[in-house]
């Protein structure tokens, strides 16, 4: 009983990096990156669609990202899509691809990327911390019907122990994603 109490707390703890991880991915750090464009949903045929399936994404260099779609007739959606997100660049269509330019981030948008940044590291660290709340209450609620107190003890323990080691991945993700955007 208390395996399966820990296990699953620990997968959706996983399910959480793995969601702070592709927040931090979304965020501009100065260099092209495809992942910039994850959020962006083009309106394709009615539907909105990531620009993944309908694109090529390729970076050729540092500062530059080019957008090569499949179906000619979707670059001028695409190219909406992007100038409509909160991304705050601005697309150059030859007419056959979109060109991105990244440019350098300034010191004070940088300081607000770190803010964000943040920001995210906290709201990671509390869905984390519900998340053990969530097991250490599953425990008490079983330690009255089928699992002994100290069993519960022992199980909240180790949950805790696991919550500790998700809370430092955070934080050295955390580190790590700023050190990027400080880096000029």
């Amino acid at each position: 009983m208390p395996q399966t109490i820990k296990s699953h707390a620990e997968e959706r703890m996983d399910k959480a990096i793995v969601a702070f991880k592709k927040d931090l991915a979304s965020l501009r750090a100065g260099r092209a990156n495809p992942s910039l464009l994850d959020r962006i949903q083009v309106e394709y045929y009615g539907a909105p669609t990531p620009i993944s399936q309908l694109a090529g994404i390729t970076v050729p260099d540092a500062r530059t990202l080019i957008i090569q779609p499949w179906d000619k007739t979707s670059l001028a959606s695409i190219e909406k899509a992007i100038m409509k997100s909160d991304i705050g660049i601005t697309p150059t269509n030859d007419g056959t691809v979109i060109r991105i330019m990244i440019p350098m981030l300034t010191e004070e948008r940088r300081l607000d990327l770190v803010k964000m940044v943040k920001k995210a590291g906290e709201e990671a660290k509390v869905a984390i911390r519900n998340i053990r709340r969530d097991a250490n209450d599953e425990c008490k609620k079983r330690e009255k019907t089928d699992m002994s107190e100290d069993e519960s003890r022992r199980t909240q323990d180790e949950i805790q122990k696991i919550t500790d080691r998700y809370i430092a991945e955070v934080d050295k993700l955390n580190a790590t994603k700023e050190k990027e955007i400080l880096d000029v």
